[in-house]
Protein backbone atom coordinates (compact mmCIF):
# COMPACT_ATOMS: atom_id res chain seq x y z
CA UNK A 1 0.00 0.00 0.00
CA UNK A 2 1.28 3.21 -1.23
CA UNK A 3 0.79 6.18 1.52
CA UNK A 4 -0.01 9.74 -0.02
CA UNK A 5 -1.88 13.33 1.24
CA UNK A 6 -4.67 14.57 -0.09
CA UNK A 7 -5.55 18.49 0.30
CA UNK A 8 -8.63 18.90 2.01
CA UNK A 9 -11.52 20.05 0.33
CA UNK A 10 -13.45 21.74 2.25
CA UNK A 11 -17.49 20.30 1.34
CA UNK A 12 -19.30 23.12 -0.99
CA UNK A 13 -16.61 26.37 -0.17
CA UNK A 14 -12.36 26.65 -0.76
CA UNK A 15 -12.50 28.52 2.78
CA UNK A 16 -12.09 26.96 6.40
CA UNK A 17 -14.30 28.82 8.58
CA UNK A 18 -12.64 29.89 12.10
CA UNK A 19 -14.60 29.15 15.30
CA UNK A 20 -14.54 32.12 17.92
CA UNK A 21 -13.35 31.11 21.34
CA UNK A 22 -10.68 28.95 20.09
CA UNK A 23 -6.92 29.37 18.97
CA UNK A 24 -4.71 26.81 16.99
CA UNK A 25 -1.63 26.25 19.17
CA UNK A 26 1.06 28.76 18.89
CA UNK A 27 5.04 28.56 17.78
CA UNK A 28 5.80 27.13 20.84
CA UNK A 29 7.41 23.70 20.84
CA UNK A 30 4.43 20.96 20.90
CA UNK A 31 4.41 18.40 23.70
CA UNK A 32 4.66 15.13 22.12
CA UNK A 33 4.64 11.73 23.28
CA UNK A 34 6.20 8.95 21.38
CA UNK A 35 4.78 5.55 21.48
CA UNK A 36 5.73 2.42 20.05
CA UNK A 37 2.03 0.58 19.69
CA UNK A 38 2.47 -2.86 18.02
CA UNK A 39 5.66 -4.60 16.09
CA UNK A 40 6.37 -3.40 12.40
CA UNK A 41 3.62 -3.88 9.96
CA UNK A 42 0.56 -3.72 12.29
CA UNK A 43 -2.38 -1.72 11.02
CA UNK A 44 -4.73 0.79 11.87
CA UNK A 45 -8.10 0.64 10.61
CA UNK A 46 -8.91 4.19 10.36
CA UNK A 47 -13.19 3.31 9.30
CA UNK A 48 -14.78 3.56 12.46
CA UNK A 49 -17.12 1.01 11.38
CA UNK A 50 -15.01 -1.47 10.47
CA UNK A 51 -12.15 -1.32 13.68
CA UNK A 52 -11.71 -4.19 15.45
CA UNK A 53 -8.28 -4.21 17.01
CA UNK A 54 -7.07 -2.73 19.97
CA UNK A 55 -4.37 -0.60 18.04
CA UNK A 56 -6.96 0.67 16.09
CA UNK A 57 -10.11 1.64 18.75
CA UNK A 58 -6.84 3.05 20.92
CA UNK A 59 -6.64 5.79 17.99
CA UNK A 60 -10.93 5.79 17.55
CA UNK A 61 -10.95 5.92 21.33
CA UNK A 62 -9.60 9.60 21.94
CA UNK A 63 -10.81 10.80 17.86
CA UNK A 64 -14.80 9.83 18.02
CA UNK A 65 -15.55 9.79 21.54
CA UNK A 66 -18.71 7.52 22.22
CA UNK A 67 -22.01 8.11 24.30
CA UNK A 68 -20.83 7.13 27.91
CA UNK A 69 -16.73 6.28 27.89
CA UNK A 70 -15.84 4.16 30.71
CA UNK A 71 -13.46 5.76 32.77
CA UNK A 72 -9.71 4.09 32.29
CA UNK A 73 -9.51 3.77 36.12
CA UNK A 74 -12.60 2.30 36.87
CA UNK A 75 -14.24 0.79 34.32
CA UNK A 76 -17.26 3.27 35.09
CA UNK A 77 -19.36 4.81 33.06
CA UNK A 78 -18.82 8.78 32.08
CA UNK A 79 -20.63 11.46 30.23
CA UNK A 80 -18.80 11.47 26.83
CA UNK A 81 -20.84 12.83 23.89
CA UNK A 82 -23.99 12.44 25.99
CA UNK A 83 -24.16 15.06 28.41
CA UNK A 84 -27.06 13.07 30.36
CA UNK A 85 -29.27 9.82 29.63
CA UNK A 86 -32.45 8.19 31.04
CA UNK A 87 -33.59 4.70 30.93
CA UNK A 88 -37.33 3.28 30.76
CA UNK A 89 -38.63 1.29 34.08
CA UNK A 90 -38.71 -2.04 31.76
CA UNK A 91 -34.83 -1.34 30.94
CA UNK A 92 -35.27 -1.36 27.08
CA UNK A 93 -35.30 2.39 25.98
CA UNK A 94 -31.68 4.61 26.59
CA UNK A 95 -32.58 8.46 25.67
CA UNK A 96 -29.04 10.47 25.15
CA UNK A 97 -28.48 13.97 25.16
CA UNK A 98 -25.89 14.88 23.33
CA UNK A 99 -22.96 17.71 23.71
CA UNK A 100 -23.89 20.67 21.62
CA UNK A 101 -21.22 22.78 20.17
CA UNK A 102 -18.90 19.92 18.59
CA UNK A 103 -17.39 20.61 15.25
CA UNK A 104 -16.16 18.30 13.34
CA UNK A 105 -12.63 18.79 12.29
CA UNK A 106 -9.94 18.24 10.16
CA UNK A 107 -6.12 18.67 9.86
CA UNK A 108 -5.86 21.30 6.82
CA UNK A 109 -1.94 20.48 4.87
CA UNK A 110 -2.46 24.19 3.47
CA UNK A 111 -2.61 25.70 6.47
CA UNK A 112 -0.77 23.17 8.99
CA UNK A 113 -3.54 23.15 11.20
CA UNK A 114 -6.62 21.74 12.66
CA UNK A 115 -10.25 23.35 11.16
CA UNK A 116 -13.37 23.13 11.17
CA UNK A 117 -15.44 21.43 8.47
CA UNK A 118 -18.09 23.58 7.23
CA UNK A 119 -20.70 22.66 4.68
CA UNK A 120 -22.19 24.00 1.33
CA UNK A 121 -23.52 27.23 2.62
CA UNK A 122 -20.20 27.76 4.62
CA UNK A 123 -21.91 26.66 8.39
CA UNK A 124 -20.00 24.91 10.40
CA UNK A 125 -20.91 20.94 11.11
CA UNK A 126 -21.19 20.35 14.32
CA UNK A 127 -21.99 16.45 15.79
CA UNK A 128 -25.31 16.21 15.90
CA UNK A 129 -27.69 12.94 17.36
CA UNK A 130 -28.35 12.30 13.60
CA UNK A 131 -24.33 11.48 13.29
CA UNK A 132 -25.06 8.54 15.80
CA UNK A 133 -27.81 6.83 14.11
CA UNK A 134 -26.08 7.14 10.92
CA UNK A 135 -22.84 5.43 12.08
CA UNK A 136 -24.97 3.03 14.17
CA UNK A 137 -26.93 1.70 11.25
CA UNK A 138 -23.64 2.03 8.76
CA UNK A 139 -21.68 -0.58 11.12
CA UNK A 140 -24.61 -2.93 11.43
CA UNK A 141 -25.51 -2.80 7.36
CA UNK A 142 -24.31 -6.05 5.88
CA UNK A 143 -22.78 -3.96 2.89
CA UNK A 144 -20.80 -2.38 5.00
CA UNK A 145 -19.30 -5.81 6.20
CA UNK A 146 -18.09 -4.78 9.61
CA UNK A 147 -16.50 -7.57 11.99
CA UNK A 148 -18.76 -5.59 14.79
CA UNK A 149 -21.69 -4.76 12.83
CA UNK A 150 -23.04 -7.81 14.94
CA UNK A 151 -22.56 -5.96 17.75
CA UNK A 152 -24.75 -3.00 17.08
CA UNK A 153 -27.15 -5.05 15.55
CA UNK A 154 -27.82 -7.71 18.85
CA UNK A 155 -28.44 -4.79 21.01
CA UNK A 156 -30.90 -2.38 18.55
CA UNK A 157 -34.25 -4.19 18.36
CA UNK A 158 -34.91 -4.99 14.39
CA UNK A 159 -31.28 -4.55 14.52
CA UNK A 160 -30.64 -8.06 14.01
CA UNK A 161 -32.70 -9.01 10.74
CA UNK A 162 -31.43 -5.84 8.98
CA UNK A 163 -28.23 -6.88 9.88
CA UNK A 164 -28.82 -10.21 8.48
CA UNK A 165 -30.00 -8.82 5.23
CA UNK A 166 -33.36 -9.77 6.33
CA UNK A 167 -35.20 -6.79 7.42
CA UNK A 168 -35.64 -3.24 6.47
CA UNK A 169 -33.47 -0.09 8.44
CA UNK A 170 -36.36 1.56 9.19
CA UNK A 171 -37.14 -0.98 11.40
CA UNK A 172 -34.42 -0.81 13.24
CA UNK A 173 -35.01 0.94 16.62
CA UNK A 174 -32.31 3.96 16.99
CA UNK A 175 -33.99 7.19 16.12
CA UNK A 176 -32.52 11.26 16.52
CA UNK A 177 -35.84 12.80 18.32
CA UNK A 178 -34.20 16.10 17.37
CA UNK A 179 -30.98 16.92 16.21
CA UNK A 180 -29.67 16.08 19.99
CA UNK A 181 -31.44 13.97 21.13
CA UNK A 182 -30.84 10.14 20.38
CA UNK A 183 -33.10 7.09 21.46
CA UNK A 184 -31.93 3.37 21.23
CA UNK A 185 -34.68 0.58 22.42
CA UNK A 186 -33.26 -2.82 23.03
CA UNK A 187 -34.90 -5.98 22.05
CA UNK A 188 -34.60 -6.91 25.64
CA UNK A 189 -33.79 -5.77 28.84
CA UNK A 190 -30.23 -6.57 29.82
CA UNK A 191 -27.77 -4.82 33.07
CA UNK A 192 -25.24 -3.66 30.87
CA UNK A 193 -26.54 -2.14 28.18
CA UNK A 194 -25.58 1.29 29.28
CA UNK A 195 -21.63 -0.16 28.93
CA UNK A 196 -22.48 -1.50 25.57
CA UNK A 197 -24.49 2.13 24.04
CA UNK A 198 -20.46 3.34 25.21
CA UNK A 199 -18.33 1.40 22.66
CA UNK A 200 -17.03 2.83 19.29
CA UNK A 201 -19.60 1.17 17.40
CA UNK A 202 -22.52 3.39 18.26
CA UNK A 203 -20.65 6.67 17.91
CA UNK A 204 -21.00 9.37 14.84
CA UNK A 205 -19.80 8.84 11.90
CA UNK A 206 -19.63 11.32 9.04
CA UNK A 207 -21.97 10.97 6.55
CA UNK A 208 -21.16 13.27 3.66
CA UNK A 209 -17.54 12.64 3.80
CA UNK A 210 -18.10 8.89 3.46
CA UNK A 211 -20.44 9.39 0.59
CA UNK A 212 -18.29 12.08 -0.83
CA UNK A 213 -14.54 9.97 -0.77
CA UNK A 214 -15.56 6.58 -0.57
CA UNK A 215 -12.93 4.51 0.83
CA UNK A 216 -10.99 7.31 0.29
CA UNK A 217 -12.66 9.17 3.49
CA UNK A 218 -10.11 7.77 5.87
CA UNK A 219 -7.45 9.53 4.25
CA UNK A 220 -5.15 11.86 6.35
CA UNK A 221 -6.51 15.73 4.92
CA UNK A 222 -9.80 14.34 4.04
CA UNK A 223 -10.81 12.14 7.80
CA UNK A 224 -12.74 14.16 9.79
CA UNK A 225 -13.43 13.52 13.48
CA UNK A 226 -14.72 15.18 16.54
CA UNK A 227 -12.39 14.58 19.83
CA UNK A 228 -9.63 15.36 21.08
CA UNK A 229 -6.96 14.41 18.49
CA UNK A 230 -7.10 14.47 15.10
CA UNK A 231 -5.17 12.51 12.22
CA UNK A 232 -2.29 14.54 11.20
CA UNK A 233 -0.06 11.55 9.06
CA UNK A 234 -0.25 7.98 8.27
CA UNK A 235 2.31 5.29 7.07
CA UNK A 236 0.95 1.76 7.21
CA UNK A 237 2.66 -0.36 8.94
CA UNK A 238 5.08 1.85 10.21
CA UNK A 239 3.91 5.40 11.79
CA UNK A 240 0.58 7.76 12.94
CA UNK A 241 0.63 11.08 14.00
CA UNK A 242 -2.36 12.41 15.58
CA UNK A 243 -2.59 15.95 16.79
CA UNK A 244 -4.27 17.80 19.32
CA UNK A 245 -7.90 19.16 18.18
CA UNK A 246 -8.41 22.99 19.50
CA UNK A 247 -11.86 22.45 19.24
CA UNK A 248 -12.51 19.81 21.43
CA UNK A 249 -14.31 21.54 24.36
CA UNK A 250 -13.91 18.57 26.66
CA UNK A 251 -16.14 16.11 28.78
CA UNK A 252 -15.88 14.06 32.05
CA UNK A 253 -14.74 11.52 30.07
CA UNK A 254 -12.59 13.53 27.36
CA UNK A 255 -10.93 16.67 29.33
CA UNK A 256 -8.52 18.92 27.09
CA UNK A 257 -5.30 17.38 26.69
CA UNK A 258 -1.90 18.45 27.82
CA UNK A 259 0.09 16.73 25.06
CA UNK A 260 0.03 18.29 21.07
CA UNK A 261 1.36 15.65 19.31
CA UNK A 262 1.36 11.81 19.89
CA UNK A 263 3.64 10.24 17.30
CA UNK A 264 3.22 6.18 17.30
CA UNK A 265 5.38 4.22 16.27
CA UNK A 266 5.34 0.44 15.18
CA UNK A 267 8.55 -1.54 15.68
CA UNK A 268 10.22 -4.95 16.23
CA UNK A 269 10.38 -5.52 19.89
CA UNK A 270 13.92 -5.56 19.88
CA UNK A 271 13.76 -2.38 17.54
CA UNK A 272 11.82 -0.71 20.11
CA UNK A 273 13.59 -1.50 22.92
CA UNK A 274 16.94 0.07 21.75
CA UNK A 275 15.03 3.03 20.60
CA UNK A 276 13.42 3.45 23.91
CA UNK A 277 16.76 3.14 25.94
CA UNK A 278 18.54 5.62 23.14
CA UNK A 279 15.42 8.52 24.18
CA UNK A 280 13.59 7.93 20.79
CA UNK A 281 10.95 6.70 22.04
CA UNK A 282 8.86 7.76 25.50
CA UNK A 283 6.84 4.81 26.24
CA UNK A 284 6.89 0.79 24.47
CA UNK A 285 3.39 -0.20 25.02
CA UNK A 286 4.48 -3.70 25.20
CA UNK A 287 7.98 -4.93 26.35
CA UNK A 288 9.34 -8.49 25.55
CA UNK A 289 9.12 -10.72 28.05
CA UNK A 290 12.79 -11.57 27.36
CA UNK A 291 13.53 -8.18 28.24
CA UNK A 292 11.91 -8.41 31.58
CA UNK A 293 14.75 -9.72 33.91
CA UNK A 294 16.95 -6.98 32.97
CA UNK A 295 15.32 -4.47 32.87
CA UNK A 296 13.72 -5.20 36.65
CA UNK A 297 17.48 -4.60 37.24
CA UNK A 298 18.10 -2.07 34.94
CA UNK A 299 15.23 0.23 34.75
CA UNK A 300 13.48 -0.47 37.58
CA UNK A 301 11.74 2.63 37.78
CA UNK A 302 10.54 3.19 34.33
CA UNK A 303 9.30 -0.63 33.93
CA UNK A 304 5.24 -1.14 34.45
CA UNK A 305 3.38 -3.90 35.78
CA UNK A 306 -0.05 -3.72 35.63
CA UNK A 307 -3.79 -5.23 35.00
CA UNK A 308 -5.41 -6.13 31.64
CA UNK A 309 -9.11 -6.75 30.58
CA UNK A 310 -8.05 -9.05 27.89
CA UNK A 311 -7.48 -13.26 27.69
CA UNK A 312 -4.91 -14.95 25.55
CA UNK A 313 -5.78 -18.16 23.85
CA UNK A 314 -5.36 -20.51 21.16
CA UNK A 315 -8.08 -21.70 18.67
CA UNK A 316 -9.01 -25.07 16.72
CA UNK A 317 -10.12 -24.61 13.87
CA UNK A 318 -12.68 -27.65 14.08
CA UNK A 319 -13.15 -28.91 10.87
CA UNK A 320 -9.45 -29.16 9.63
CA UNK A 321 -8.09 -32.24 10.55
CA UNK A 322 -6.57 -33.90 13.09
CA UNK A 323 -7.88 -31.15 15.04
CA UNK A 324 -11.43 -31.99 14.06
CA UNK A 325 -11.56 -34.64 16.62
CA UNK A 326 -12.03 -33.23 19.99
CA UNK A 327 -9.80 -35.74 22.17
CA UNK A 328 -6.80 -34.41 20.18
CA UNK A 329 -7.59 -30.58 20.94
CA UNK A 330 -8.76 -31.48 24.61
CA UNK A 331 -4.85 -33.10 24.79
CA UNK A 332 -3.23 -30.44 23.21
CA UNK A 333 -5.13 -28.19 25.80
CA UNK A 334 -4.34 -30.16 28.87
CA UNK A 335 -0.61 -30.55 27.91
CA UNK A 336 0.01 -26.47 28.46
CA UNK A 337 1.19 -26.66 31.29
CA UNK A 338 -0.03 -22.80 31.95
CA UNK A 339 1.37 -22.41 35.74
CA UNK A 340 5.08 -22.83 34.17
CA UNK A 341 4.75 -20.08 31.38
CA UNK A 342 3.79 -17.46 32.96
CA UNK A 343 6.74 -17.92 35.56
CA UNK A 344 8.88 -18.66 33.17
CA UNK A 345 8.18 -17.43 29.70
CA UNK A 346 6.09 -14.74 30.36
CA UNK A 347 7.08 -13.94 33.53
CA UNK A 348 5.12 -10.43 33.55
CA UNK A 349 2.16 -10.70 36.19
CA UNK A 350 0.37 -13.11 34.06
CA UNK A 351 -2.15 -15.39 35.44
CA UNK A 352 -2.89 -19.26 33.93
CA UNK A 353 -6.20 -19.82 32.44
CA UNK A 354 -9.10 -22.54 32.80
CA UNK A 355 -11.85 -20.25 31.49
CA UNK A 356 -12.05 -17.69 28.77
CA UNK A 357 -13.65 -15.46 30.40
CA UNK A 358 -11.77 -12.71 32.85
CA UNK A 359 -12.38 -13.53 36.72
CA UNK A 360 -12.60 -9.87 37.62
CA UNK A 361 -16.61 -9.09 36.24
CA UNK A 362 -19.34 -9.36 39.10
CA UNK A 363 -21.23 -12.51 36.85
CA UNK A 364 -17.37 -13.78 36.23
CA UNK A 365 -17.10 -17.72 37.11
CA UNK A 366 -14.01 -18.72 38.24
CA UNK A 367 -12.70 -22.36 38.94
CA UNK A 368 -11.91 -21.36 42.16
CA UNK A 369 -16.08 -21.33 42.69
CA UNK A 370 -15.91 -24.27 39.98
CA UNK A 371 -13.17 -26.03 40.50
CA UNK A 372 -14.42 -29.04 38.25
CA UNK A 373 -15.17 -27.23 35.02
CA UNK A 374 -13.28 -25.72 32.48
CA UNK A 375 -9.79 -26.91 31.81
CA UNK A 376 -6.47 -28.00 33.82
CA UNK A 377 -3.36 -28.49 33.00
CA UNK A 378 -2.87 -32.48 33.26
CA UNK A 379 0.29 -34.23 31.59
CA UNK A 380 -1.40 -37.96 32.45
CA UNK A 381 -4.91 -36.73 31.55
CA UNK A 382 -3.85 -34.85 27.91
CA UNK A 383 -2.17 -38.80 26.90
CA UNK A 384 -5.01 -40.68 28.06
CA UNK A 385 -7.08 -38.37 25.54
CA UNK A 386 -4.31 -38.73 22.86
CA UNK A 387 -4.97 -42.00 23.04
CA UNK A 388 -8.39 -41.92 22.84
CA UNK A 389 -7.78 -39.86 19.84
CA UNK A 390 -5.46 -42.51 18.29
CA UNK A 391 -8.27 -45.48 18.85
CA UNK A 392 -10.77 -43.42 17.07
CA UNK A 393 -9.42 -42.64 13.84
CA UNK A 394 -6.48 -45.46 13.94
CA UNK A 395 -3.75 -42.96 13.35
CA UNK A 396 -0.50 -42.83 15.08
CA UNK A 397 2.18 -40.22 16.34
CA UNK A 398 3.62 -40.93 12.88
CA UNK A 399 0.38 -41.30 10.82
CA UNK A 400 -1.63 -38.87 11.78
CA UNK A 401 -2.17 -35.77 9.72
CA UNK A 402 0.42 -32.90 10.18
CA UNK A 403 -0.03 -29.61 12.31
CA UNK A 404 0.62 -25.89 12.28
CA UNK A 405 0.56 -23.69 15.18
CA UNK A 406 -0.03 -19.43 13.61
CA UNK A 407 0.27 -16.77 15.49
CA UNK A 408 1.23 -13.14 14.70
CA UNK A 409 4.40 -11.74 14.18
CA UNK A 410 5.89 -11.15 17.60
CA UNK A 411 8.38 -11.89 19.55
CA UNK A 412 6.58 -12.79 22.75
CA UNK A 413 4.05 -14.83 20.73
CA UNK A 414 6.98 -16.74 19.25
CA UNK A 415 8.72 -17.22 22.56
CA UNK A 416 4.71 -18.78 23.82
CA UNK A 417 4.58 -20.90 20.91
CA UNK A 418 8.03 -22.25 21.20
CA UNK A 419 7.21 -23.40 24.68
CA UNK A 420 4.33 -24.78 23.76
CA UNK A 421 5.47 -26.74 21.01
CA UNK A 422 7.90 -28.30 23.33
CA UNK A 423 5.16 -29.30 26.13
CA UNK A 424 2.83 -30.84 23.31
CA UNK A 425 6.75 -32.36 22.01
CA UNK A 426 7.45 -33.81 25.49
CA UNK A 427 3.96 -35.01 27.13
CA UNK A 428 2.43 -35.91 23.61
CA UNK A 429 5.44 -36.84 21.30
CA UNK A 430 3.60 -34.68 18.56
CA UNK A 431 6.11 -32.28 16.40
CA UNK A 432 4.12 -28.83 15.39
CA UNK A 433 5.20 -26.69 13.00
CA UNK A 434 5.11 -22.93 14.07
CA UNK A 435 4.28 -19.79 11.36
CA UNK A 436 3.97 -16.85 11.97
CA UNK A 437 2.41 -13.77 9.89
CA UNK A 438 2.09 -9.81 9.86
CA UNK A 439 -0.92 -8.52 11.29
CA UNK A 440 -3.09 -7.65 8.87
CA UNK A 441 -2.63 -10.40 6.39
CA UNK A 442 -3.13 -12.66 9.62
CA UNK A 443 -6.57 -11.49 10.64
CA UNK A 444 -7.46 -12.10 6.81
CA UNK A 445 -6.69 -15.32 7.39
CA UNK A 446 -8.42 -15.97 10.25
CA UNK A 447 -11.31 -14.52 8.64
CA UNK A 448 -11.42 -16.63 5.44
CA UNK A 449 -9.44 -20.00 6.25
CA UNK A 450 -8.12 -19.95 9.99
CA UNK A 451 -5.33 -22.42 10.29
CA UNK A 452 -5.38 -25.53 12.69
CA UNK A 453 -4.15 -23.75 15.24
CA UNK A 454 -4.07 -19.96 15.88
CA UNK A 455 -2.99 -17.31 18.67
CA UNK A 456 -5.61 -14.46 19.59
CA UNK A 457 -6.03 -12.22 22.44
CA UNK A 458 -9.55 -10.66 23.54
CA UNK A 459 -10.34 -8.03 25.59
CA UNK A 460 -13.56 -7.43 27.29
CA UNK A 461 -15.92 -4.51 25.11
CA UNK A 462 -17.63 -3.66 28.43
CA UNK A 463 -17.34 -5.40 32.04
CA UNK A 464 -19.14 -8.71 31.76
CA UNK A 465 -19.07 -12.22 30.71
CA UNK A 466 -21.02 -11.58 28.05
CA UNK A 467 -18.30 -9.64 26.23
CA UNK A 468 -16.50 -12.76 25.75
CA UNK A 469 -18.34 -15.61 25.79
CA UNK A 470 -21.36 -13.65 23.68
CA UNK A 471 -19.10 -11.93 21.63
CA UNK A 472 -16.95 -14.32 20.45
CA UNK A 473 -18.52 -17.49 20.57
CA UNK A 474 -22.31 -17.29 20.48
CA UNK A 475 -23.21 -18.57 16.61
CA UNK A 476 -25.37 -15.52 15.84
CA UNK A 477 -22.86 -12.79 16.94
CA UNK A 478 -19.35 -13.94 17.22
CA UNK A 479 -16.11 -13.31 16.22
CA UNK A 480 -15.68 -17.03 16.30
CA UNK A 481 -12.73 -18.17 14.11
CA UNK A 482 -12.97 -21.58 15.02
CA UNK A 483 -15.90 -22.83 12.85
CA UNK A 484 -17.35 -24.60 15.95
CA UNK A 485 -21.24 -24.14 17.40
CA UNK A 486 -22.73 -25.38 19.91
CA UNK A 487 -26.74 -25.36 20.33
CA UNK A 488 -26.40 -25.60 24.10
CA UNK A 489 -23.70 -22.92 24.71
CA UNK A 490 -26.04 -20.39 22.56
CA UNK A 491 -28.89 -20.88 24.93
CA UNK A 492 -27.27 -20.65 28.16
CA UNK A 493 -25.67 -17.10 26.73
CA UNK A 494 -28.78 -15.89 25.20
CA UNK A 495 -30.80 -16.93 29.04
CA UNK A 496 -27.64 -15.50 31.23
CA UNK A 497 -27.62 -12.24 29.04
CA UNK A 498 -31.56 -11.63 29.89
CA UNK A 499 -31.60 -12.42 33.63
CA UNK A 500 -30.69 -9.35 36.17
CA UNK A 501 -29.42 -11.83 38.97
CA UNK A 502 -25.73 -12.20 39.76
CA UNK A 503 -25.34 -15.55 41.02
CA UNK A 504 -28.08 -17.17 38.66
CA UNK A 505 -25.82 -15.70 35.65
CA UNK A 506 -22.90 -17.02 37.06
CA UNK A 507 -23.56 -20.16 36.93
CA UNK A 508 -24.94 -20.26 33.58
CA UNK A 509 -21.70 -18.57 32.40
CA UNK A 510 -19.75 -21.45 34.37
CA UNK A 511 -21.98 -24.42 32.31
CA UNK A 512 -20.84 -22.37 29.06
CA UNK A 513 -17.21 -21.97 29.47
CA UNK A 514 -17.11 -26.03 30.45
CA UNK A 515 -18.90 -26.28 27.12
CA UNK A 516 -16.27 -24.11 25.40
CA UNK A 517 -13.47 -25.22 27.10
CA UNK A 518 -13.80 -28.88 27.94
CA UNK A 519 -16.28 -30.48 26.13
CA UNK A 520 -16.01 -29.60 22.59
CA UNK A 521 -12.75 -27.86 23.80
CA UNK A 522 -12.91 -25.62 20.80
CA UNK A 523 -10.23 -23.07 22.34
CA UNK A 524 -7.34 -23.65 24.91
CA UNK A 525 -7.31 -20.57 27.25
CA UNK A 526 -3.70 -19.97 28.58
CA UNK A 527 -3.26 -16.85 30.43
CA UNK A 528 -5.10 -13.72 31.73
CA UNK A 529 -2.83 -11.10 30.64
CA UNK A 530 -1.15 -8.47 32.46
CA UNK A 531 0.21 -5.31 30.99
CA UNK A 532 4.32 -5.21 30.96
CA UNK A 533 5.11 -1.25 29.55
CA UNK A 534 8.09 0.45 29.62
CA UNK A 535 7.63 4.26 30.30
CA UNK A 536 9.66 7.49 30.67
CA UNK A 537 10.21 8.89 33.85
CA UNK A 538 9.61 11.80 31.86
CA UNK A 539 5.76 11.10 31.07
CA UNK A 540 2.91 11.37 33.85
CA UNK A 541 0.57 8.72 33.29
CA UNK A 542 -3.26 7.24 33.77
CA UNK A 543 -2.63 3.71 33.65
CA UNK A 544 -6.11 1.57 31.76
CA UNK A 545 -7.18 -1.21 33.06
CA UNK A 546 -9.64 -1.39 30.00
CA UNK A 547 -6.88 -2.87 27.45
CA UNK A 548 -6.56 0.57 26.26
CA UNK A 549 -4.46 3.30 26.97
CA UNK A 550 -5.52 6.65 27.25
CA UNK A 551 -2.86 8.29 25.74
CA UNK A 552 -4.61 11.97 25.34
CA UNK A 553 -4.54 12.03 29.42
CA UNK A 554 -1.00 11.52 29.87
CA UNK A 555 1.81 14.03 29.93
CA UNK A 556 4.99 14.89 28.78
CA UNK A 557 7.75 17.25 30.95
Amino acid sequence: MTHFFRRVLVFGLAVLVMLPGFAVSGAQTPKTLRVVLGATGTAVEWDVARAMDVTSVTFITMMYPSLVPRNELTAEPQHGMATAWTISEDFRTYTFTIKQGVPWVVYDFTTGQVAPVTDAAGHVRYVTAHDFVYGTLRTMDPATRADYGYMAAQWIAGGDAFYKGEGRVEDVQIAALDDYTLQITAPEPAGFLLQVYGMWVFTAQPQWAIERYGAAWTLPGNYPSYGSFVLKSYAPGARVVVVKNPYWPGTESHPIPEIDVIEARMLAEAVALVAFETGEVDVIETVSSSALDRLRVERPDELYFGPSDCTYYYGFNVEKPPVDNVHLRRALSLAIDREKLVATVTKGGQQPAGFFTLPTFAASPTQAEYPDLGIHSDPQQAQAELALYFAETGTTTDTMPPLTLTHNINESHTLVAQSVQRMWRETLGIEVKIESQEWRTYLDLLATDAPQIWRLGWCADYPDPNSFLGSVFHSKFGSNNTNWRNEEFDALIDKAARLLDTQQRRDLYARAEHILTWEDAAIAPIYFYATQSLISDQVTFTPSILGIQRYDKWHVQ
